[in-house]
C-alpha cells in the first residue's frame, strides 16, 4: 500500500513531509527494559514545559488581580481552568504519540490550505500575546529588580533571543533541566509568600467551589477569562503534541501505550505544580491586598506594597526574582511553539535565532509604544488583555484536538472513549459559550471591564 494510499485510509487528506521539530525528534533514549520510576523519568521534561506557559507573567497579573478584588471567589477557575489543561494536555500528548504528528501537523493534514493558512495566522498571533505579556513581564522584573527604566527593559528582552541560541545547541535535555529549575525556583517562592501571608484556609478551601456570582458579574468574569486564557493556552497544545515526539519510543502497539501513560503522568504532575503556583498568586494577592482598597492592578503596585503589608522585607524582592524566573522560562517555550506552527500549518523552515527575532519584534513593538504614551498603567492593562486575547483563540485549537482525537479513523483503538469524549467536548462547549458571551457582552454594551 502506498504513503497516499495509507494517509487517506486513516482518514489524512495528505501526509506530513516533515518530522516535528526535526532535528530533536526521537533523540531522547527510552531505556527498553526498565523500572517504573526509570522509565518515568525518560518520559518527564516535555510537561515541565508545557506548564511553563500555565505560569507566566500574564497569570501574575489576572491572578493578583482576581485576588485584590473579589478575595478567594476565582480560585474555582483557577481549578476548573487547570482540570480543562489536564484533559486537553493528555489528549495533545496522546495525539502526538500516536499519528507522529503535532496537532499542527495534523490540521494541515486535514484540511485544505487556506484553512491551513488562517489557523496558523490565528495561533501566531496567540503566540504573540504570549510573547507580549513575557516582553512586559520581563521589563517588569528588571525594572523591580535593578531599577532599569520599563522602555529599556523591553529592548532588553529582545537580547534573550542569543540566551535561547545557546540553549537550543546544548540539547533537548538541557532546556528541560533549566525550565524545572525556573519551575522550582517559583514554586518555592511562592510557598514562602503565602506562608507569610497567613490566608484564612477555610476561605480558601471555600473559594474552590464554583459560584454564579463569577458569571453574573461582568467584571469578575473578565479576570476569570483573563485566568482561563493564561492557564489553558492554545499554543501548548500545538508545543506538547511535538516535544512528546523527542522520546525514542517505540514506536507499536504497546509502546505507543507506554508512552501515553507515561506521557500524561508527567504532565499531570507538572500542571499541578502549576495549579499550586496560580493558586498561591490569588492566594497571595487576596490575603495581602482583599479588602484594603489598595490599588494593586499592576504588578509594580504589587511589588511595592507587597513587604509592608505582609512585613517581610524580602517578599517583594523574591517576589521579582520569580517573575523575572517566570517570563525567561516563557521565552524557551514560546520560540519552540513558533518554529512547529511554522513548519506544520505553512512547511516554511527559517532558521530558528530568525522566526524569535520576528516574533518578539512583534511583541515589542505594541508594548513599547503602551510604555511610552501611558506608562506602566497602559502596560498592566495590555498585559491582562493579552489573556483575554489568548482565551479567544482557544476553541480555534481545542475543536480540531477533539476531533482528531476523538476518530477512530485517524487514531484507531487509541481513540478517546465515549466519556472522554464527552467530557472534551463539555470543556469545549464552557470555552466557547463564555468566549461568546464576553464578546457580545463588550458588543452591545460597549463597557470597560478592565
Amino acid at each position: 500500500m502506498s504513503d497516499e494510499q495509507e494517509v487517506k485510509r486513516n482518514g489524512w487528506l495528505r501526509k506530513s513531509s516533515n518530522l516535528s521539530l526535526e532535528e530533536v525528534n526521537s533523540s531522547i533514549h527510552v531505556p527498553a527494559n526498565a523500572g517504573f520510576w526509570r522509565k518515568f523519568l525518560a518520559f518527564a521534561g516535555p510537561g515541565s514545559l508545557v506548564a511553563v506557559g500555565y505560569v507566566d507573567p500574564g497569570n501574575w497579573a489576572t491572578s493578583i488581580a482576581g485576588g485584590a478584588r473579589f478575595g478567594y471567589t476565582l480560585l474555582s477557575v483557577i481549578l476548573i481552568s487547570n482540570l480543562i489543561a489536564m484533559l486537553l494536555q493528555g489528549l495533545s500528548a496522546k495525539l502526538g504519540i500516536v499519528t507522529g504528528r503535532d496537532l499542527a501537523q495534523a490540521t494541515k493534514d486535514s484540511t485544505g490550505k487556506k484553512t491551513a493558512y488562517f489557523l496558523w495566522i490565528l495561533t501566531e498571533i496567540a503566540i504573540i500575546a504570549t510573547d507580549l505579556a513575557e516582553v512586559i513581564g520581563s521589563a517588569i522584573a528588571l525594572n523591580l529588580l535593578f531599577n532599569i527604566p520599563l522602555l529599556l527593559g523591553i529592548l532588553i528582552t529582545t537580547l534573550d533571543v542569543m540566551l535561547l541560541l545557546l540553549l537550543q545547541k546544548k540539547g533537548f535535555r538541557v532546556i528541560e533541566s533549566i525550565i524545572i529549575v525556573l519551575m522550582a525556583t517559583i514554586f518555592i517562592v511562592f510557598v514562602f509568600e503565602v506562608i507569610v501571608a497567613k490566608p484564612e484556609v477555610s476561605s480558601i478551601l471555600v473559594g474552590y467551589i464554583p459560584k454564579a456570582e463569577i458569571a453574573a458579574n461582568p467584571q469578575m468574569l473578565f479576570i476569570a477569562l483573563g485566568i482561563l486564557g493564561a492557564t489553558v493556552m492554545p499554543h501548548n497544545l500545538y508545543l506538547h503534541s511535538s516535544i512528546v515526539q523527542t522520546r525514542n519510543f517505540e514506536r507499536s502497539r504497546a509502546g505507543k501505550k507506554e508512552a501515553i501513560k507515561f506521557s500524561i503522568l508527567d504532565s499531570t504532575f507538572s500542571l499541578s505544580i502549576a495549579f499550586l503556583i496560580n493558586s498561591a498568586i490569588l492566594i497571595l494577592g487576596a490575603a495581602a491586598f482583599y479588602g484594603t482598597g489598595l490599588d494593586v492592578s499592576e504588578i509594580e503596585a504589587a511589588y511595592k506594597l507587597l513587604s509592608p503589608t505582609l512585613g517581610v522585607g524580602i517578599a517583594s524582592t523574591l517576589f521579582a526574582v520569580a517573575l523575572l524566573a517566570s517570563g525567561q522560562n516563557s521565552t524557551i517555550t514560546g520560540t519552540l511553539t513558533g518554529q512547529i506552527v511554522m513548519e506544520g500549518f505553512i512547511n516554511m523552515r527559517i532558521s530558528p535565532w530568525l522566526r524569535r527575532l520576528i516574533t518578539r519584534l512583534i511583541a515589542v513593538i505594541p508594548a513599547f509604544i503602551v510604555t511610552w504614551i501611558a506608562g506602566s498603567k497602559g502596560v498592566g492593562e495590555l498585559l491582562l488583555w493579552s489573556q483575554v486575547v489568548l482565551s479567544l483563540q482557544l476553541p480555534f485549537a481545542v475543536i480540531p484536538l477533539v476531533l482528531f482525537t476523538s476518530s477512530k479513523e485517524k487514531m484507531g483503538e487509541f481513540a478517546n472513549s465515549t466519556w472522554v469524549k464527552s467530557l472534551a467536548w463539555i470543556c469545549t462547549g464552557v470555552i466557547i459559550a463564555l468566549n461568546i458571551f464576553l464578546v457580545g457582552y463588550i458588543i452591545v454594551t460597549g463597557h470597560d471591564l478592565g
